[in-house]
């Protein structure tokens, strides 16, 4: 919804750019040509990027999980802090814009490390599921359909360990959340799954008003 974080003034969110922002140059490159996709809002924020690449080495993951990968900037961003050995297992439907992740993922010598699964996200988490991978994974980031937030989420939970976390995007919504008039489905949906997750005991949570809002869920 937002490519860049909401509730700062041009000034202060350059300047927030400037004093923090390391952005290797392939994912610059990336960036600035999903700027030109007519889906451009789509991207993920270069400062988000960076954040969910500290939280993955934080973590020490070897495993990760992406839920909706569009152009590939944020399965890159994971996949340059990831070891040598490391993985994502990356879901999206669309061929046509992960050809552009495909391309930057060779550029950058990472594509070995990313093996992306084009077919229903809940599809192929099922699979990873009934393949017994439960409780393996290291790290998860969502991002796709707003309205099967909830059941991406059940599942990805499922998936990663014991002090595993899951990253949740968008559910600041560009401020719609907090508008009671707008009653869209999606707007809707991310409601209902922030509820929720305030409520959810299963996990610790914290809610970063990064970018367009990303939660954090720590598995227990």
């Amino acid at each position: 919804m937002s490519n860049k974080s909401i509730g700062l003034d041009s000034k202060l969110y350059n300047y927030l750019l400037s004093v923090s922002l390391r952005e290797p140059e392939i994912l610059q490159q990336l960036r600035q040509e999903t700027a030109n996709h007519p889906y451009a809002n789509m991207q993920i924020a270069p400062e988000q990027g960076q954040f969910m690449a500290l939280l993955v080495q934080l973590l020490g993951a070897k495993k990760t999980i992406e839920v909706g990968t569009f152009t590939g900037y944020s399965a890159l961003a994971v996949a340059l802090a990831l070891p040598p050995n490391g993985q994502v297992i990356a879901c999206d439907v669309s061929a046509e814009f992960t050809a552009i992740a495909r391309r930057y993922w060779q550029l950058a010598g990472v594509d070995g490390k990313i093996d992306l699964r084009l077919a229903p996200a809940l599809e192929t988490l099922d699979e990873l599921l009934a393949n017994e991978l439960a409780g393996s994974f290291d790290f998860a980031f969502i991002d796709a359909d707003k309205e099967n937030y909830q059941a991406y989420y059940e599942r990805c939970l499922k998936l990663v360990r014991v002090g595993g976390l899951i990253a949740v995007d968008n559910v600041l919504w560009d401020g719609q959340v907090a508008d009671n008039n707008i009653q869209d489905s999606s707007t809707i949906s991310i409601r209902d799954f922030n509820y929720q997750l305030h409520n959810d005991r299963r996990v610790t949570i914290s809610l970063i008003p990064i970018a367009d809002g990303l939660t954090l869920a720590l598995k227990h």
